[in-house]
């Protein structure tokens, strides 16, 4: 695969499946936009990719407010940059009941996963269509199977995986729209579970092991490209065989 000459945008791409995806794009030589709330853990990013002779490009701000989406938008104008590929992975999660749930949790988790895909797009739209560009959406298997204390984040989701479809049909042939479910991957967000666990979590798949960073970018890119051309509307797992296989 190849993205020489194209403009990606991440967001979520401070750390893990975004920071990671972002490092492939730019592998794979793309100019690669990385979006995050954490301006600090955005620069590091972007400090490894040029060191690693990619292009990448600092964009702190808040994927659930319009107004940084406009800014974003203002930035690349100035840098001579129009939008072909935009990998909608910001999240937020707060683990509770949803009788123990906050509105203001409720509503800070549908707008940082479901509202900021209507931003993203809503602010670039123009630039896929006349680029023909593509769309992946980081949902995960949290939209098609339920654990407890997820309420929001899987409402979410839910919500991004039909989004998904829907944008698919809508734009048809002028932008593809897929999304990844990523299951169990190890990144920073596993931080302080005991190896029991993780080794809960990993027995819970198919394949017997959690997964990496890595694996899920790889996917993303996939779909983000060439060899992907005929696939679009769809949401492809990519969780060890977590949602297929039954829970003793």
């Amino acid at each position: 695969m190849s993205f020489n000459d194209q403009v990606v945008m991440v967001t979520g791409a401070g750390s893990g499946i975004g920071a990671v995806t972002a490092m492939a794009f730019a592998a794979e030589g793309a100019r690669v936009l990385l979006v995050d709330i954490d301006a600090g853990r955005l620069d590091q990013v972007v400090q490894e990719i040029q060191r690693q002779g990619g292009h990448a490009y600092a964009c702190a701000f808040d994927v659930g407010e319009a107004s940084g989406w406009h800014w974003a938008r203002s930035l690349m104008a100035e840098l001579g940059l129009t939008l072909d590929v935009l990998v909608n992975n910001a999240y937020v999660i707060e683990v509770k009941p949803l009788h123990e749930l906050t509105l203001e949790s409720w509503e800070r988790q549908l707008r940082i996963d479901l509202t900021a895909v209507y931003l993203g797009v809503h602010t670039f739209a123009a630039q896929l269509m006349a680029n023909r560009g593509s769309i992946v959406n980081v949902a995960s298997v949290h939209a098609v199977t339920a654990w407890p204390g997820h309420p929001a984040y899987a409402a979410a989701k839910g919500g991004m995986v039909a989004l998904t479809r829907q944008l698919a049909v809508e734009y048809g042939s002028a932008i593809r729209v897929n999304a990844v479910l990523p299951g169990p991957i190890l990144t920073a967000t596993w931080d302080g579970v005991s190896e029991a666990g993780l080794a809960q979590a990993a027995a819970q798949t198919a394949l017997g092991r959690m997964g990496s960073a890595a694996e899920v970018a790889a996917a993303i890119t996939f779909l983000a490209s060439n060899a992907a051309s005929f696939v679009t509307g769809v949401s492809l797992p990519v969780d060890g065989g977590q949602t297929i296989k039954a829970q003793g």
